[in-house]
């Protein structure tokens, strides 16, 4: 099977598991999946692979899902839900690098042959490690106003909540990957690459991240429509 394809059904398929979260689980199974999908990005985003004639890190469709939650809660439930979401991606995040890190410290017993595997995968730079912490922190926190921006956009130019739901989630997820791309890159990789490499970086991150904002709109429709099927009546944003 090849990187493409793998990549395509894993976009599905993460999508499909954050929807079937929420119809299990309502509210609490987006926070929850908000918790393993920060976990297992950071675990993920350490592998490096080509497809679509790119290299690229893993962990670009976890971290994209995180993204679809808050939109889905923005929606459904509110700002305050959605940023208390953000609150504990940011928490979870800091408390996995470190335990992760922690697990660095230890003297492995003379027989024991997984420490030099789990010192390759969690030795990230202390400059990458807080980077990505704070770069997440500051652009979910964006998103989530700047989709509650399209709101009060969308509720005022047409009279109500229901329509345009696509242009607040496109139009808050869009902008705050861009952020997202600059920052981490300038943030991680300044004076490492040069400025014509750190664009193509960009470039390229930034492509994928337009693929994964367009590909979760239908999931923040269904999931509209599951809250609604519940007798849910509509939620002004708070």
């Amino acid at each position: 099977m090849t990187n493409e394809l793998l990549l395509v059904l894993s976009l599905c398929g993460v999508y499909l598991l954050v929807l079937l979260w929420y119809a299990l689980f309502g509210e609490s199974g987006l926070i929850g999946w908000t918790v393993f999908a920060t976990i297992a990005a950071n675990i993920e985003v350490m592998l490096l692979v080509d497809a679509f004639g790119m290299a690229q890190t893993l962990g670009n469709v976890l971290f994209a899902s995180t993204f679809l939650v808050t939109d889905i809660l923005s929606e459904v439930a509110g700002k305050k839900a959605a940023g208390r979401a953000v609150n504990i991606g940011i928490l979870t995040s800091a408390s996995f690098i470190l335990v992760s890190q922690s697990w660095l410290l230890y003297r492995p017993n003379a027989e024991d042959v997984i420490a030099p595997s789990i010192r390759a995968v969690f030795s990230n730079t202390p400059r990458l490690m807080l980077t990505g912490l704070l770069v997440y922190a500051v652009v979910q926190r964006f998103d989530v106003f700047l989709y509650h921006a399209w709101w009060r956009f969308t509720e005022r130019r047409f009279g109500g909540t229901r329509p345009y739901l696509w242009l607040r989630n496109n139009g808050s997820t869009l902008v705050s990957q861009l952020l997202n791309t600059v920052l981490f890159t300038l943030g991680a990789f300044w004076g490492v690459f040069e400025p014509g490499e750190l664009l193509t970086v960009m470039l390229s991150s930034y492509v994928i991240f337009i693929v994964t904002s367009l590909a979760d709109t239908p999931v923040v429709y269904l999931a509209r429509r599951i809250h609604e099927k519940r007798g849910n009546a509509e939620k002004a944003p708070s």
